[in-house]
């Protein structure tokens, strides 16, 4: 498989309803969460890229563009943006759209950078 069409393959998309058990004392979005749900998604989409295991090495610049009010949906989007020799870097972006009206906005994102590791946790070249 050539490597554009591995990148495009491993997009990975999640939706979620922003409801009360994932807010704050101001009714939007813990910033946690969306993290957690950010890492989630390019762990997946690294995973889904390289079909080894992989670990997460860091997160860089999340950017809270907006906050991400209760009752409205998001739209988690990973695409793998770097490939190194051990490393891969997925950028995640957040996309908010009301529940009951058209047009959405992006509202978070940043990048995180994985480790391809065998079974003793060492690490091992991804392509």
């Amino acid at each position: 498989m050539e490597l554009e069409e591995r990148i495009v393959k491993s997009e990975t998309r999640q939706f979620k309803v922003i409801i009360p058990g994932v807010l704050n004392a101001h009714n939007t979005l813990f910033g946690g969460i969306a993290m957690q749900w950010m890492d989630e998604v390019a762990y997946i989409t690294a995973t889904r890229f390289t079909r080894q295991k992989v670990v997460t090495v860091s997160s860089d610049k999340i950017n809270f563009r907006h906050a991400v009010p209760y009752g409205c949906i998001v739209e988690i989007i990973g695409n793998v943006i770097e490939i190194g020799l051990v490393k891969i870097e997925v950028k995640v972006e957040i996309y908010l759209e009301q529940m009951f009206a058209e047009g959405r906005k992006k509202v978070i994102e940043g990048k995180f950078t994985f480790a391809a590791i065998d079974d003793n946790n060492k690490p091992v070249k991804i392509l």
